[in-house]
């Protein structure tokens, strides 16, 4: 088996060493080299051949984002993951990224109370992510829930049910989120007739930003949820970073809640917590959407959802950054509908009343 090789480009010697180390404590992983800016990272990638670069956003001489657009246009198959400062400035730059063809991002572990604890960080957040990745170079690395697998119309024939009214649509995704709401979200007008709730595995500050970023470029407003926020049709709303969302019906008034109880399948915000209010909730009226994302947040949340009688649509593989979570979805019989990216808006807007 062929190690994965890395090129780690970052202005920090300190950070380069600690991230080197972490990654190649690793056996499947090598540190092809490194570079501390961007001019130094594409005068290498020729030289050392990498798999996969992990990229700084803020460096001098050339940053993370003028490095990207080149990488995109000479090596346009290179697989980048963006390594970002926790600060507003980090997330929108991270964003942009994100729409220039990272594949995704990973957080800087600053002020994490120890050594250990940021080496756990990048162990848990960012080797998976290089595996899933670059799985060509593993071929015994391929998770079960992110193999090649073919929906049978038998599968599909088992979730066809008669279909009741959407009250509310319900969104959850994970890597890749930020690009696909981004192709739903503007195609929906400004009357769109039911409330649309959003959870997007990312940080805190993260999550405002991407609000902010889907309102520019969509016709119904994106807000970031908070305790006490009273849904409404036409509005949609993501989750903050690090809290859980539910909904509560007080009289004939929806309200999101929040809370930081613990995480679930690893995440908070987590996609099961969400879809299981609302199958508490709205019962059948539930049209949840589960797009592209690494792991299975959101499977049991869409088991209640299914069994109160509500619709799953789920993205396909072909169009998924990693089919993960629509995939483990799609693959035990949930999905009343598995389409491309593209189709997911238009399916929508047909299956809620105008």
């Amino acid at each position: 088996m062929r190690k994965i090789r890395l090129l780690i480009v970052d202005d920090s010697v300190v950070v380069r060493r600690r991230v080197s180390e972490v990654l190649a404590n690793d056996p499947a992983l090598e540190i092809a080299g490194v570079a501390a800016n961007g001019q130094i990272a594409l005068a290498k990638i020729p030289q050392v051949k990498p798999d996969l670069v992990i990229l700084d956003l803020e460096m001098p001489e050339m940053d993370g984002l003028e490095t990207l657009a080149a990488i995109r246009q000479t090596y346009p198959h290179l697989p980048t993951i963006m390594f970002s400062a926790f600060t507003e400035k980090g997330a929108t730059a991270t964003l942009e990224a994100l729409s220039l063809g990272a594949k995704d991002y990973v957080t800087k572990p600053l002020k994490m109370g120890s050594m250990e604890a940021a080496n756990q960080h990048l162990r848990q957040e960012l080797i998976p992510k290089i595996k899933v990745f670059c799985a060509d170079q593993l071929k015994t690395y391929q998770p079960s829930w992110n193999r090649k697998f073919k929906i049978t119309n038998r599968q599909l024939k088992a979730s066809i049910r008669k279909l009741n009214s959407v009250k509310i649509v319900a969104i959850g995704v994970s890597t890749g989120g930020p690009n696909a709401l981004a192709t739903i979200l503007p195609e929906f007008p400004a009357d769109f007739p039911v409330p649309i709730v959003i959870v997007q595995h990312m940080p805190p500050i993260f999550t405002k930003r991407l609000a902010a970023r889907l309102t520019a470029q969509s016709q119904i407003p994106v807000l970031e949820g908070f305790d006490g926020a009273k849904l409404e049709p036409g509005k949609a709303w993501i989750a903050p970073g690090d809290f859980h969302i539910t909904v509560e019906r007080q009289g004939a008034i929806a309200q999101l809640r929040t809370n930081q109880d613990s995480p679930e399948n690893s995440c908070r915000p987590a996609v099961d917590v969400l879809f299981r209010s609302l199958a508490d909730i709205y019962g059948a009226g539930v049209l949840a959407i589960v797009l592209t994302g690494m792991g299975q947040d959101g499977f049991r949340g869409c088991e209640s959802i299914h069994e109160a009688g509500g619709q799953i649509f789920v993205q396909d593989e072909d169009s998924s950054v990693v089919w993960g979570m629509p995939g483990i979805v799609a693959k035990a019989g949930l999905a009343d509908r598995v389409l491309s990216l593209e189709q997911i808006a238009t399916e929508i807007m047909a299956s809620v009343d105008w």
